[in-house]
């Protein structure tokens, strides 16, 4: 009843218990990101004529679109509000930071500063996650200033919110300056800066801030060993990240999938396929499922193995699970089955992809180029560029593959000319190893010649292996022996070898043995050691060379 247009008590206690209900309701929506109850929610408020243009409620009600991605919805929120309170402001901040917005959630934080309304603890978080977004670690330092004059400093989360921008941000040595003058840490803290230093890549440094963990009484948890193992993986330290996951499993926290994923990816990059594939069988029997960058890192390795069973059968667990439309995925069943000499299945895979990629046109262009398909790889081209794609230096390489592998000199200098007259694409040594095979191969070794003295960048392994094999086989001794005394001595051990056996192979093809004994002398005392190769068996228990014991790939599947 009201007095005087005034509410009674009665009713004043209802209303307030009926705003505190609703506005739990919002917190619990927010909190599992439902929009469609929250919705609900709003419309209850409305039809009850609550007030949502002041107070928590409103506030509560922006955090709940933004909170579940609807950022448009929220800012209409908002806009009703009278005199939004900081706690507007944030949501507005954090829904655009978290959903990719990041140069909305800068524009809101400059708004809310000019309408004087004062930050609190959890504003800086959520703009500091902003500056990562954009990279701009100037506007980073800017902030920190303020933060500095607002007296934020000190609290742990906003100074992790540093420490972590200063990181991705590539600014290490201001990272660590504010890790070093917080004068207290938490297991974010730590993780955050053993993560800074793995993922640039300084990997001695992150293991010492781990020990270093340990030791002030910090225990890691399961982030902060995902975050090692995933680094050193990452960065192609395969036993470190081995040894890492080893002692993780020991100390009895269980590696989550992401780490999985890291520990198959790394292996399968480094050439280590077999151990790879039984990292993934392992995973597998725990009862972790696998996903589409699990499928997208391990089937590399099934190609480079030439593993077509073993391949074969992730491509039926990837259409089981629905994972085999991924364009990541897609793209390397392509890449795989070329690989192992599939073409038709390569392309099944191609045309039933709903969308695709650079990447995806690329793995299709290279298959056809690997078997002789070179008019397809050039149809593919025409198609992708009417598609509205932009070449990349990967289109290019595998399309110069594709016509010196055919022979097809004309059309190979045709793309060489389209590349480096018309795309705005960098040429790397590989595109000059396809055209130097090329014209080796069309037996114009001179011109091959050439074109490698003019390079603008220092000769590789595989441009100068590409000239060496052409003068073998074509008997060209002298314009190889000219060759090696000019680009090998430039070149460093590790990357000369290749180049020293094939002049040794020359040699030996012309009779000359001494010359022969003359070069192996010659890698005996630089040091130089051609890498051993190595064989493949795939047997139906899944057995290969150099690793020992048959694990079944599908073992945990079904």
């Amino acid at each position: 009843m009201r007095h005087g247009g005034r509410l009674s008590v009665g009713s004043q206690l209802g209303l307030r218990r009926c705003t505190d209900n609703l506005s739990f309701q919002l917190e619990e929506c927010t909190r599992s990101k439902a929009l469609r109850q929250g919705k609900q929610i709003h419309a209850q408020i409305l039809t009850t004529r609550l007030t949502t243009d002041v107070g928590a409620l409103a506030s509560k009600l922006v955090g709940m679109y933004a909170c579940c991605g609807c950022v448009q919805h929220a800012e209409l929120v908002f806009e009703r509000i009278r005199r939004p309170s900081v706690f507007a402001w944030n949501w507005m901040i954090l829904g655009c930071a978290f959903h990719g917005e990041c140069r909305d959630a800068l524009r809101w934080f400059s708004m809310m500063q000019k309408a004087d309304v004062f930050p609190n603890k959890y504003t800086f978080p959520s703009v500091l996650k902003a500056v990562i977004g954009v990279m701009d670690v100037q506007k980073g330092k800017q902030l920190h200033c303020t933060i500095m004059t607002r007296g934020f400093e000190c609290i742990v989360s906003v100074a992790n919110a540093l420490v972590d921008m200063y990181a991705k941000c590539r600014d290490l040595y201001s990272a660590r300056q504010v890790f070093d003058e917080m004068s207290q840490r938490d297991v974010a803290t730590w993780t955050i800066i053993v993560c800074g230093y793995a993922q640039a890549g300084l990997l001695h440094e992150s293991g010492q801030l781990f020990d270093r963990m340990r030791r002030e009484g910090a225990e890691p948890n399961e982030f902060t060993w995902n975050a090692m193992v995933a680094a050193q993986a990452e960065n192609g330290d395969c036993g470190e990240a081995l040894d890492f996951f080893n002692r993780m499993k020991k100390e009895g926290v269980a590696p989550d999938v992401v780490t999985w994923n890291a520990m198959i990816a790394g292996f399968s990059r480094n050439g280590m396929g077999g151990l790879a594939l039984k990292l993934l069988s392992e995973m597998v029997s725990l009862g972790l499922k696998l996903n589409a960058i699990t499928a997208a890192s391990v089937l590399p390795a099934c190609g480079a193995m030439g593993m077509l069973c073993s391949g074969k059968q992730l491509h039926c667990v990837t259409y089981r699970q629905g994972l085999d439309r991924n364009i990541h995925v897609g793209t390397a069943l392509i890449d795989m089955y070329a690989k192992c000499g599939r073409l038709s299945e390569a392309r099944k895979v191609f045309d039933q992809l709903p969308a695709k990629t650079v990447a995806c046109w690329n793995a299709m262009i290279g298959c056809c180029g690997k078997h002789g398909r070179v008019e397809d790889s050039l149809l593919l081209f025409e198609q992708m560029l009417k598609a509205g794609l932009e070449p990349s230096q990967v289109t290019f390489t595998n399309l110069l593959s594709s016509c010196s592998h055919c022979g097809l000199v004309d059309e190979g200098l045709k793309v060489f000319r389209l590349m480096r007259d018309n795309c705005d694409i960098e040429i790397n040594p590989e595109h000059y190893a396809c055209i130097v095979d090329l014209l080796c191969r069309a037996g114009k070794l001179t011109e091959a010649y050439e074109l490698v003295m003019s390079m603008p960048m220092q000769v590789t392994e595989s441009v100068m292996g590409a000239l060496l094999g052409g003068c073998r086989i074509h008997g060209r001794n002298d314009l190889a022996e000219k060759l090696v005394k000019e680009v090998v001595g430039e070149m460093g051990t590790g990357k000369a070898a290749a180049g020293f056996v094939t002049m040794s192979n020359v040699y030996a093809a012309a009779g000359k043995w001494e010359e022969v004994e003359d070069v192996r002398k010659v890698m005996k005392e630089k040091g130089i050691r051609k890498k051993p190769g190595c064989s493949w068996v795939e047997t139906a228990n899944f057995g290969q060379a150099g690793f020992g014991g048959p694990v079944g790939i599908l073992e945990g599947f079904t």
